[in-house]
């Protein structure tokens, strides 16, 4: 079975592509500024009823559901294999910190405030995750012109705590200028040139990098998936 990521990160597709999963890439076109204006408890750090993990679960569900309708449509079929199901996964990551959840900052001054505020501190990065079986339309109750049909889906969030070290000023603004953190959750990455500012992690490190793999064998597991059957090479 194939596995599509609705993402355009490259560190979730490193990740799956270490774990021996190389993924079919589908970006999802969704506003994710329209998907937190409707929850109906109201964003988490402006004192809503919604929490942290609905937020990123909400993302990460409506990603999951852009790219499924996307490649429903026919002029996508040969982006997929002929006949087989496809696990669609779309994921999303925010750091909470001070009550507050940061998204990406996208500039400059923004990612080096959010860094200054977050040295010596412990964070909690959230990562939501969305996995959807989208199948050929034959193999499920629904029957839809473009031959696909979502038979069954399950959410799921995950929380990490973040250690970051006794950042310098100097630091911040050389990390800063190498333009990496302003378009990453939370202003920093583990795995790239952020990790010597990261003294530890408590939990799932594949979860801070953007996808939890053993809450994503989870969630297929429970989509009816043997996780083997997802790696590139047979298995045994």
């Amino acid at each position: 079975m194939r596995l599509v990521l609705a993402s355009a990160s490259p560190a979730r597709r490193a990740t799956l592509i270490a774990a021996g999963i190389t993924p079919i890439v589908h970006v999802s076109t969704v506003d994710e500024d329209a998907v937190l204006a409707a929850l109906p408890g109201g964003r988490a750090f402006c004192g809503g009823a919604t929490t942290p993990a609905d937020e990123v679960a909400a993302l990460a569900a409506a990603k999951c559901a852009d790219v499924c309708e996307a490649l429903s449509a026919p002029s996508q079929a040969s982006e997929l294999p002929a006949g087989e199901p496809v696990l669609v996964v779309g994921c999303d990551s925010m750091l909470e910190i001070g009550g507050q959840m940061l998204g990406k900052p996208h500039t400059p001054d923004v990612a080096r405030e959010r860094i200054r505020a977050m040295r010596r501190t412990t964070a909690t990065l959230w990562t939501g995750h969305c996995a959807a079986i989208l199948a050929p339309a034959s193999s499920t109750q629904e029957n839809t012109a473009a031959g696909r049909a979502v038979s069954a889906s399950v959410t799921r969030s995950a929380s990490t705590q973040v250690h970051f070290g006794d950042i310098s000023d100097a630091e911040i603004d050389a990390y800063v200028a190498t333009g990496e953190p302003l378009h990453v959750a939370g202003s920093f990455t583990v795995d790239g040139l952020g990790g010597p500012f990261i003294e530890g992690v408590t939990g799932d490190y594949h979860s801070v990098v953007g996808i939890s793999l053993p809450l994503l064998r989870s969630m297929a597991t429970e989509l009816g998936v043997f996780w083997p059957d997802l790696w590139d090479a047979p298995r045994p």
